[in-house]
């Protein structure tokens, strides 16, 4: 199963704001972005003057912009770009807006729903939660990160996982986040499941969709 090596904290620094790739630690004071918030490399001090953040607004061409979009949103969700570009395509034969159904089914990932139900502090930990087999789908044991669920799906904490101590502390850490009103949870239970797809204005507002389709689209 292929994933991504690179430093996420240099990450954040790529796109110039924090896409909180680590959870609870993005919020203290050891946040790497805190101390560096210029790009990394040799010429990070000075890559905003030709290009706002990063790559961003500034005189950025309309490729970079696409570009920096999509790459946002990999590394938000730690996929790889060729798993990215199937989804994309996929999305392509949905019925509805690419963009938004690109969206959607980034969101459906076990490994996103995990961290969105609060079970996880970050999506790379949702991630290594379920590759360890610590969660069923609609009773089944599974090891894929990457599955994607569909409305009616139920998550649960395995019941030999839930003697853990990480999942005996579970209570207390998920109950100071809310689940999004498209996932219905049970704290006391450990357990979570898909109301519904989710709209776009419950999902992250500082992505472009939009963006991401020109990019592929002229490809």
């Amino acid at each position: 199963m292929a994933k991504s090596l690179s430093p996420v904290c240099k990450l954040c620094r790529r796109e110039g704001e924090k896409l909180f790739l680590k959870g609870e630690r993005c919020f203290t004071p050891k946040c790497s972005f805190d101390k560096r918030s210029f790009a990394p490399g040799q010429h990070g001090r000075t890559a905003g003057r030709g290009g706002g953040k990063g790559m961003g607004t500034g005189r950025a061409s309309d490729f970079a912009r696409q570009l920096r979009a999509k790459q946002k949103a990999r590394r938000i969700y730690g996929v790889l770009e060729r798993q990215f570009r199937r989804y994309y395509d996929t999305a392509i034969t949905g019925r509805g807006l690419t963009g938004l159904e690109l969206l959607q089914i980034l969101e459906s990932r076990l490994d996103n729903v995990i961290f969105r139900l609060g079970f996880a502090s970050s999506r790379s930990q949702a991630r290594l939660l379920v590759t360890h087999g610590h969660f069923t789908v609609n009773g089944r044991r599974t090891d894929v990160p990457s599955m994607l669920l569909s409305e009616g799906d139920v998550v649960s904490v395995r019941e030999g996982s839930s003697k853990l101590n990480y999942f005996k502390e579970l209570n207390v850490f998920a109950e100071k986040r809310n689940a999004p009103s498209w996932l219905s949870r049970d704290v006391k239970s450990m357990t979570g499941s898909v109301a519904r797809m989710p709209e776009r204005a419950e999902i992250d507002g500082s992505l472009d969709e939009q963006l991401i389709v020109e990019y592929y689209s002229r490809r």
